[in-house]
């Protein structure tokens, strides 16, 4: 008899890529990959411990996956399932508990799909866990995500990722151009790195992030390259040169920033200043005047003062970024952070959030218009919203146009002409050989 299995994951982009690695290896153990509501035999949830209320989620998930098969057998990996392994064997109906490095021995577990009267929990300490698994995310011919890096040595204070992924590790440049060349056989456009600390790759290999990037420049079958996120002391000039000369590497960085003020920066444990964090945004806008620049914040950090805060929301002001991701701050069980005296109320950290979303959807506006009249590259998705599809050019720009199921997945030079109210672009084609 057929087994079937359907995934849900929550989180960031490395999550995705880590449930194809897992969905792969089950049908290569026979199982047949289902939709999430067709009622699947096996349901793997791999979960996210940054994002608030992750019980909540996991427990709704899993609810769900029991209507649409109240029989099928649940298995729970991820960040949370290494945090609190005890808490999601609690939840009614998970049968299995995976730990980080157990949730890529899934099969090694899974004697049979009979349920559990009580949960099975395989969880080792995290201090143990050193072995680097590659994967990249599938189903998506435009766009996949590429794992190079996991785990990170920094120990924010106010951050679970080391307790629950572990040391910074990565593959060797030559396994993971092996895994490039992989993806890209499938017909992939773009090829999103991503990772916990990207910019740490290689630290266990005697490599670097910078010559990862010379050596993925060289794949001619690969369109288009997009670093996801990369720490502000790991961006060197070296990179920031090499990607504005590039014709693969897109003009799109994410930089986390939690905050503009020093004092509050240190109490983070981050390991850079403002001075520095406005000195590669400089840089950056120096070489290539029309890149995107997404900045992470977190607002309401134990001891941010009003006048912290407008340290802030001024040193944002004044940079030339893109757009803005903003997070109240939340405590964390077993960080440094929670531990500290002088919390925010709620409804601070609510306003200090909302602030700094309206000036993300100022500074978004600003740069969409600042494009207005320019040609770019569009790659198209093959999403499909009613009568529209959407597509992002090289710049993070995100446009829409009718549906035309010819452009799926082709890229093609559009003159931008205007931003409508939610913040989409608009344009005219360029009457020139689309790209396939």
């Amino acid at each position: 008899m057929s087994k079937s299995v359907a995934l849900y994951t929550l989180g960031c982009k490395l999550n995705f890529a880590e449930s194809s690695t897992i969905a792969q290896q089950l049908m290569k153990n026979g199982f047949e990959r289902k939709e999430f509501t067709d009622g699947a035999d096996l349901y793997v949830i791999n979960t996210c411990s940054v994002t608030d209320h992750a019980d909540r989620k996991c427990k709704k998930v899993v609810k769900e996956a029991l209507k649409y098969n109240p029989n099928a057998y649940i298995v729970v990996v991820g960040c949370y399932a290494q945090l609190k392994p005890q808490e999601i064997a609690s939840i009614p109906g998970v049968d299995m508990v995976l730990g980080a490095a157990e949730k890529f021995q899934l099969m090694d577990y899974l004697h049979s799909l009979e349920k559990e009267e009580k949960s099975r929990l395989h969880n080792q300490p995290i201090k143990d866990v050193n072995e680097f698994v590659p994967g990249f995310s599938e189903g998506d011919r435009t766009r996949m995500f590429l794992k190079v890096q996991d785990g990170c040595d920094y120990f924010c204070s106010f951050c679970t990722i080391p307790l629950a992924r572990g040391k910074s590790r990565s593959s060797d440049i030559a396994t993971t151009l092996e895994q490039v060349r992989e993806a890209t056989a499938k017909g992939v456009r773009e090829v999103v790195l991503t990772g916990v600390n990207l910019g740490d790759f290689g630290v266990n290999h005697g490599q670097n992030f910078y010559q990862l990037v010379q050596e993925l420049d060289k794949i001619e079958d690969v369109y288009r390259y997009r670093i996801s996120s990369i720490e502000p002391n790991l961006l060197t000039d070296e990179i920031i040169e090499f990607v504005a000369q590039s014709k693969k590497f897109v003009p799109h960085f994410h930089i986390p920033l939690q905050s503009g003020n020093d004092e509050i920066l240190t109490r983070m444990r981050r390991k850079y200043v403002s001075d520095l964090y406005r000195s590669r945004v400089a840089k950056i806008k120096s070489l290539m005047p029309d890149c995107a620049i997404g900045v992470d914040v977190i607002v309401g950090f134990p001891g941010e003062t009003h006048e912290h805060f407008l340290d802030t929301y001024n040193f944002i002001n004044e940079l030339d970024i893109t757009y803005l991701h903003v997070f109240p701050y939340s405590e964390r069980p077993n960080t440094t952070a929670r531990k500290m005296k002088e919390r925010i109320p709620l409804g601070v950290r609510g306003e200090r959030t909302t602030m700094l979303r309206t000036l993300s959807d100022k500074k978004k506006r600003a740069f969409y218009e600042s494009q207005i009249g320019k040609t770019r590259e569009v790659l198209f998705e093959s999403e499909e919203k009613g009568s529209m599809m959407s597509g992002f050019t090289d710049n993070y720009v995100k446009l829409v146009a009718d549906y035309d199921p010819l452009l799926v997945d082709t890229v093609i030079p559009v003159t931008l002409n205007h931003v409508d109210s939610e913040f989409l672009m608009h344009g005219v084609f360029e009457t020139v050989e689309i790209k396939r």
